[in-house]
């Protein structure tokens, strides 16, 4: 199993192995093809309100992460396809963001990659 994350403005690259988007906004400027995008999972996405709430401030980025990861805690649909695609190989998360280091994909590798 092996999770990465890249913005999905970045050029895809076999590397990337399978390629999810993980926003519920479709990036702007970016068509289908360019994105190269296997699986949409925009469910797994935070909430409009939360995403809206924490307007990509670092300084609130704790308590997003907090409240996200309560919210994936009640997502067992999406968060279960994630699991199945991590099982067949390489997955490589997706996200449009400008802040690297403050968004969901960056929360979602860190549970995803937690054994257990």
């Amino acid at each position: 199993m092996e999770l990465k994350i890249k913005r999905v403005y970045e050029k895809a690259g076999v590397e990337d192995g399978t390629r999810i988007l993980v926003d519920r906004l479709w990036p702007r400027g970016l068509t289908k093809e360019k994105a190269q995008v296997a699986i949409w999972l925009k469910e797994i996405a935070p909430s409009t309100g939360l995403r809206k709430w924490f307007g990509h401030e670092p300084a609130k980025w704790n308590e997003f992460r907090e409240r996200y990861l309560q919210e994936l805690k009640n997502n067992e649909q999406e968060t279960s396809i994630l699991k199945e695609q991590l099982e067949k190989g390489i997955v490589t998360l997706v996200y449009g963001a400008k802040d690297e280091a403050h968004n969901e994909a960056v929360v979602l590798r860190e549970l995803f990659s937690t054994p257990g």
